[in-house]
Order: structure tokens, then C-alpha cells, then sequence
């Protein structure tokens, strides 16, 4: 009953602040043309606003600060912009520097446990942090804040998800078209293929060897000089397979600008998703980029040769940044993900600017890359079943790791 009568109290309330404000405008014409920002300002003045804002503010004051947070407060001290930049030096960097110490023979299929840790933060990245800011924008620690229901607005947010869906949906197709089956982001599997393509043209280019070999040992060359070809031989890497691997570095690219948007997006809506974006990205970089090394080497790059053309597709997050960080600036949008302009007047006459478009997209594609691309290669199993049960059961706790530090993160900030 308390809760009842606390809940009528607060409706009326604010049922009282809300027949009040247009008081304080000077014509009906004037209240359509604010923008949220001053409607916002405009609920603010009412007093039972201002009471529960104030209950807010106290209760975060007496709560410490977490360890995340003060950790990202020290990750990125600056402007959304400079955040940005550094989180997307954080998700290139090191990545890229521990294929130094990764073997030329690794199986990308052992990867299995890290993709599926991988999948629990990217999903639960999209599906705690993304989506909720996307629709009813972040949390404020020193007041309450109410949400405008615009259901076109939410209609074209849900399209720019759909539209990030799809363009990694058309990524995927035509890379598998241009490789003649093998997918992009599916590594293990798409790996496997290759590799497999691979030594099934160099048994067939040995046996010719080894009618060569015969001719010779009949001409009176040594075993020596035989063994020899048959290793410059196999060196040989089929021209298809070299060129899946230039289309994967392409796609590698093209993958790393939208980690470079989804940067610019994040920390442009709130330091804590700008954040929280950057840790699950950084995990899925880690078997991203060794899966690709992967195939570079199976598709007769060496070592060196591979992780400087890893280096090179790293570039391409850091021009999706600048490219986030120039449609934040230009088109409209602001530090809180927010429309400065008359609600009416964006795209579509919604409240929405092409700024707004980035964070939508970001959680479209990072939906595609947690369930389509990835999800596949954990569905694989073997003729062991006792093995793939165990298999299985780590995978899933691998995945709700990942996102139980994603939930924990966005519980305690």
C-alpha cells in the first residue's frame, strides 16, 4: 500500500509539473519548436523533479566510486574525441603486438574458448550498454531524467540497426563469393578450408613431382638433389589461396573501420558505454587478429610479411574514428547522444541527426559479428561426444564470463 500511494503521489506530481510547464511558454508554436534538451530543462524546474533528483544525487554521493571506474577514468581522461582515439590505439595495439610472440603452425580452432569469451562481451556489450542507450539514452548520477516517447524516432533507430546488420551481411557474402566459399569472420572453419585446399594441391602438384623424381634417379641424380625439390615444391602455395588471403586482409579493413566507428560512437553517447565498448572489442580483437595472421601464413605470407599486413589493416579503425568523430562533430549530435535542434526538424522530422546513426549501426554489426559470424563455428562438433560435451560446457562458461564482466560493469557504473 505504501508503494501504491508513493507511486499516485509521484504521478500526480508530475502530472501537475507537466500542466504547468506550457505557463511558461510563450505560445503553443514555441513549445513545439524546443528542443529535448530544453524540455528537459523545462521538467527540471518542477519541484517533485528537483526532490527526486536531489535523492539521486545523495545516494551516488554516499556510494565509492568502483574499481571499473576509476579505472576508465584514468584509461580516458579527455574530451569524447581524444577517448575515442585512445581506445582505439588500446584495441589495435597490443593485439597486434602479440602476434609476435603467436607460433607460424597455430590452429585457429583452438581458438574456441577465447571466441566464445569474445561472444559473452560483444553481445552482452550490445545488449546492457548499446541498445539501452540507444532507445533511452544514459543514466545520470546527479538528477532524474525522463524519456520522450517518439515511437518514429525508435522506428529509425531500429532501422539503423538493421541497416549495420546487413552491411556485414553483404561483407560476408561477397567475401565468400570472391573466395568462392569461404566466409570472413568465420575463422576456424574458413581457415580449415583453406588449409585443407592448400595441401590437397600440393599432393597433386608431388605426384607430378614424383614422376619427375623417378625420371631422374634413371638420369643418375642424387637422393639429396630429390628431397630437396620436393620441398621447394611444396613451398608453392595455390595462387586461390593466396588471394583469399589479400581479400580477408581487405575485409579485415573494412571490419576495422567499423570498430573505429563503434569508438567514436560509444564515447560520443557516455564515457561508461565508450568504455565498456572498448573492453569487448579488445576481446574480440585478440582471436580476430590471430585467426587472420592464421590464414595469412597458410596462404604463403611469412611471419614478418603477416604482421605487418596486420599492422596495415590496423590503420583502418583509426580512419573509422576519425570518420565517427567527424559525422559526432558535423552532423548535429552532442556529448550526450542528444539533438540540439526543434525535436521535429532532424531526419525524417524526428529529434534524430546522422550523429545519432553511428551507435545504432555499431550495435547492428556487433549483433551480426556475436551470433551469425561466430556463433556457427561454437555450433561445430566432432564424432567425440563425451569430448565435445566438454568441449560445450567450457565454451558457455567462456561466454557467460564475457558477459557477466559486461553486466557487472554496467551494474556498478
Amino acid at each position: 500500500m505504501a508503494r501504491a500511494a508513493a507511486a499516485l503521489w509521484l504521478l500526480f506530481g508530475l502530472a501537475a509539473c507537466v500542466l504547468a510547464a506550457p505557463q511558461n511558454v510563450t505560445s503553443q508554436h514555441a513549445l513545439q519548436s524546443m528542443s529535448l534538451d530544453d524540455l528537459d530543462l523545462q521538467l527540471q524546474t518542477c519541484s517533485i523533479v528537483q526532490e527526486l533528483s536531489a535523492i539521486k544525487h545523495a545516494h551516488h554521493a554516499e556510494a565509492p566510486s568502483s574499481l571499473t571506474t576509476r579505472l576508465f577514468a584514468v584509461l580516458f581522461p579527455g574530451s569524447p574525441a581524444v577517448n575515442a582515439l585512445l581506445a582505439t590505439l588500446y584495441i589495435s595495439g597490443p593485439p597486434n603486438f602479440l602476434l609476435a610472440l603467436c607460433p607460424t603452425n597455430i590452429d585457429p580452432s583452438s581458438l574456441s574458448v577465447m571466441v566464445a569469451f569474445a561472444v559473452g562481451g560483444l553481445l552482452g556489450d550490445t545488449l546492457f550498454h548499446l541498445l539501452p542507450e540507444i532507445f533511452l539514452g544514459e543514466d545520470e548520477s546527479g538528477r532524474a531524467r525522463f524519456v520522450l516517447v517518439e515511437p518514429n524516432r525508435n522506428l529509425v533507430l531500429g532501422l539503423a540497426i538493421l541497416v549495420g546488420f546487413m552491411t556485414f551481411v553483404a561483407m560476408d557474402k561477397g567475401l565468400r563469393i570472391a573466395t568462392g566459399g569461404g566466409g570472413g569472420h568465420d575463422h576456424s572453419h574458413a581457415h580449415a578450408h583453406v588449409h585443407s585446399h592448400a595441401d590437397s594441391k600440393a599432393v597433386v602438384s608431388g605426384s607430378h613431382v614424383g614422376s619427375d623424381e623417378v625420371k631422374s634417379r634413371r638420369k643418375g641424380k642424387g637422393k639429396r638433389e630429390v628431397v630437396e625439390k620436393e620441398k621447394d615444391q611444396h613451398k608453392e602455395v595455390n595462387p586461390s589461396v593466396k588471394l583469399g588471403g589479400y581479400l580477408n586482409l581487405i575485409a579485415d579493413f573494412t571490419h576495422n573501420i567499423t570498430d573505429g566507428l563503434a569508438m567514436s560512437a560509444s564515447f560520443y553517447a557516455s564515457p561508461t558505454i565508450g568504455a565498456t565498448t572498448t573492453v569487448a572489442v579488445f576481446f574480440h580483437e585478440i582471436p580476430h587478429e590471430v585467426g587472420d595472421f592464421a590464414l595469412l601464413i597458410q596462404s604463403g605470407f611469412s611471419k614478418r610479411a603477416a604482421m605487418a599486413s596486420q599492422f596495415v589493416t590496423a590503420l583502418g579503425a583509426l580512419m573509422g574514428t576519425l570518420i565517427g568523430i567527424a559525422v559526432q562533430e558535423l552532423g548535429g549530435g552532442n556529448a550526450n547522444g542528444e539533438a540540439s535542434m526543434p525535436r521535429n526538424a532532424g531526419l525524417w522530422k524526428t529529434s534524430l541527426t546522422w550523429g545519432d546513426m553511428l551507435l545504432p549501426f555499431t550495435a547492428g554489426t556487433f549483433l551480426y559479428v556475436g551470433t551469425v559470424a561466430v556463433i556457427p563455428e561454437l555450433l561445430e562438433t566432432g564424432p567425440n561426444k563425451s569430448q565435445e560435451l566438454r568441449k560445450t560446457l567450457i565454451q558457455f562458461s567462456a561466454v557467460a564470463v564475457g558477459a557477466g564482466i559486461m553486466l557487472y560493469i554496467s551494474w556498478h557504473d
